[in-house]
């Protein structure tokens, strides 16, 4: 659902941006470079593609720095990237149920919810749930018994809060999202089965997380999965039992934490990481995609590789890597060399 026009001045008003240019044209959408129209506004976030901009069709763009010779109005703004997805948010509208509770939702009478909930069809919440205000349950969303939920949570379809979790408020779980499933847990027997180890413990999500889709948080042991606040994990994510993802970490798709993996604030997971337990990742480190983390990683530390090490004794290694086949030739012949002499 797209929302109606607004006026380039009024846009530039409600980003805190500077207007260079006619303000008296509407803008009816945001579009990248490549794909604007005349009624577009369109940004320039990475230098690089400062090229493509006098060959955009764009009515306005987002800038960071003025271009004189272009002929279109700019939006100068210190972050364009960010500015652009605040106007994005401005024009586009997600689909939202009804005000109130679906008359297929099945909303237990011991549960309490806050107002303004919009409950959609075959969702279930279960006894003694505690729900804020302005919640959005998309169809088929459970909420299983004595979860709690702050206020303006977002749970599309199939999404899965299990029993006694805690939820922050503004926290967004995207499709198919289980908060709260089983942590992987068995003891070996003397024949060789194995005993279910009872998952005990809970999952807590902090205020203003957002989980990508078909990921999974599992509830700990015993004690507790806690994810901090800001927190963003990305789709096909495996948070492990009893792990701690910090404030304000990225975690890229395809990642997996072992039990009790411990992350500091800041970090940055790329995709496919894989990371053994008990250990901890420190503030503000960064691990390359498809790295193997086997030990702890100091704060600001940037590894790659598996197992990961600094990244760019990665680099060099892996240009060396490449060039193995070659040296190994030339040692060959060397070593026949002064075997003839």
């Amino acid at each position: 659902m797209q929302a109606a026009s607004i006026l380039l001045s009024e846009l530039a008003a409600r980003l805190g941006c500077r207007l260079v240019g006619d303000g008296a044209m509407s803008i009816t959408g945001v579009a990248g470079m490549e794909q604007a129209g005349s009624g577009h506004l369109t940004f320039l976030a990475n230098p690089k593609y400062a090229q493509k901009v006098k060959d955009t069709r764009a009515g306005a763009i987002l800038l960071a720095e003025t271009i004189p010779a272009l002929a279109i109005p700019q939006l100068i703004s210190a972050n364009p990237y960010l500015d652009f997805a605040r106007a994005l948010a401005l024009f586009y509208q997600p689909p939202r149920p009804k005000p109130g509770v679906h008359p297929s939702a099945s909303v237990a009478a011991s549960a309490r919810i806050g107002e303004n909930a919009s409950i959609g069809a075959f969702a279930v919440v279960g006894e003694n749930v505690a729900m804020g205000r302005n919640a959005v349950l998309h169809p088929h969303v459970v909420i299983y018994d004595g979860a709690q939920i702050g206020d303006d949570f977002l749970a599309h379809s199939h999404a899965v809060v299990r029993e006694f979790c805690r939820v922050g408020h503004r926290v967004t779980l995207q499709n198919s999202v289980v908060v709260g499933g089983d942590g992987f847990g068995f003891a070996k027997r003397a024949d060789g089965t194995h005993e279910k180890i009872v998952q005990s413990g809970l999952t807590v999500i902090e205020d203003d997380v957002e989980i990508q889709s078909l990921t999974s948080v599992d509830r700990a042991t015993v004690g507790e999965t806690r994810v901090r606040r800001g927190a963003k994990i990305d789709s096909l994510v495996q948070v492990g039992h009893a792990c701690v993802v910090g404030e304000d970490d990225i975690i890229c798709a395809q990642t997996g934490l072992a039990g009790s993996t411990i992350l500091g604030k800041g970090v940055l997971l790329a995709g496919q990481v894989g990371v053994s337990g008990h250990l901890t990742i420190h503030d503000g480190a960064v691990v390359y995609a498809q790295s193997g983390i086997g030990h702890d990683v100091a704060a600001g530390a940037t590894v790659s590789g598996s197992p990961a090490f600094d990244a760019r004794e990665w680099l060099r290694a892996i240009t060396a890597f490449q060039k193995l086949p070659e040296m190994l030739r030339r040692v060959r012949q060397l070593e026949k060399h002064f075997q003839h002499d």
